[in-house]
């Protein structure tokens, strides 16, 4: 045994590093262009098929725990960045992240159907659920009760049809009230009693960070499937995608045509993060055509940062320097991108 060691130590460690290059998990995500997927897969609309020429993509940001090996990567390839655990998921752990990235992307997909619906003039309803519940503050007094991911639909037996109506309500009832919270988790209606708090604003609170959760029905049914892929970023693409089947028109022209950008309930369409690595994503799919985000910067964000760059801009910048044949074309709503399409 003794022989053996003397003769393949070297061996032996040498496979021990290069495990451990491979194996041994750091406190970091390794973040880089992601995949362009073409939207007909991922979109169904009844007897409304998608047989034109072209594609619209749906890109994303490729996000994966660091190991040594893709941490030394990340340094040496300059479309790559090294994230911290925090950065990525705000110090929530990953089940309730792929939870509220997934509700992301199903109130994308959901504003998506009702921006592409309404545009093409088709019958379609949106309910209002709640307040679905994204952080739940350590001076909570629901803190053990009410949890990520659920969903907030009575007050005190009271339904309202926005998170405005919901806020008013509660903050009018004061500091130090009890108020009866009834909520969906996990598929059941529970209900939970405690007082309320003073948040930063000074009102009486619950203590929560909260988003609406809207459902929307339609006469044509649809059905988008986005598979693993999470987040609000998709929204704009999926207008299209939607729009583009119901209509039918001839909106491509046989062209491959990628982009970002959340959508609103008024049809503009809101910056994401991750801009720069969706431009790489695009150019190696063999996208012509790119579609950014643009959101003017108030006077404080650029007195706050100096160098502040667009979504626009940065996507812009990144094209002609690695996808110079790219067109990067600046979008503020969803009828902007339809009217560029439509008159190029």
């Amino acid at each position: 045994m003794r022989k053996f060691f003397k003769h393949y130590w070297g061996w032996l460690v040498a496979v021990v590093v290069i495990l451990g290059l491979f194996w041994i998990p750091l406190p970091y995500y390794v973040e880089g262009p992601g995949s362009a997927d073409n939207l007909k897969a991922f979109v169904t609309v009844k007897q409304h098929p998608d047989k034109r020429k072209g594609k619209f993509m749906l890109t994303s940001v490729g996000l994966a725990p660091a190991r040594p090996i893709t941490w030394l990567y990340a340094q040496l390839n300059p479309h790559y960045d090294v994230v911290s655990d925090e950065e990525v998921n705000g110090g929530q752990d990953s089940a309730t992240y792929d939870r509220v990235q997934t509700f992301y992307m199903q109130s994308a997909i959901n504003e998506a159907i009702a921006t592409a619906y309404g545009a093409a003039h088709q019958t379609y309803h949106k309910t209002y659920q709640g307040i679905y519940v994204l952080t739940v503050q350590s001076n909570s007094k629901f803190k053990n009760k009410i949890k990520v991911g659920d969903t907030i639909t009575k007050v005190n037996g009271k339904h309202f049809a926005n998170a405005q109506g919901y806020q008013r309500y509660i903050a009018s009832r004061g500091v130090g009230k009890s108020i009866t919270v009834t909520y969906q988790h996990a598929g059941k209606m529970k209900r939970a009693t405690a007082p309320l708090i003073k948040l930063s604003t000074h009102r009486a609170g619950i203590g929560i960070g909260l988003t609406d959760n809207v459902k929307v029905t339609t006469k044509i049914p649809v059905k988008v499937d986005p598979g693993e892929i999470g987040g609000p970023s998709a929204g704009l693409m999926f207008s299209l995608q939607i729009y583009q089947q119901l209509t039918d028109h001839n909106l491509r022209h046989g062209q491959k045509i990628a982009g970002t950008g959340t959508i609103n309930p008024d049809g503009s369409v809101g910056e994401i993060g991750g801009i720069d690595k969706k431009i790489i994503a695009a150019k190696e799919a063999g996208a012509t055509i790119f579609f950014a985000p643009y959101v003017k910067p108030t006077k404080t964000i650029l007195a706050l940062e100096a160098d502040h760059q667009t979504n626009y801009q940065m996507a812009k910048a990144t094209a002609k320097k690695y996808a110079p044949k790219m067109r990067v074309v600046p979008v503020t709503s969803f009828k902007q991108a339809v009217h560029y399409l439509e008159t190029h």
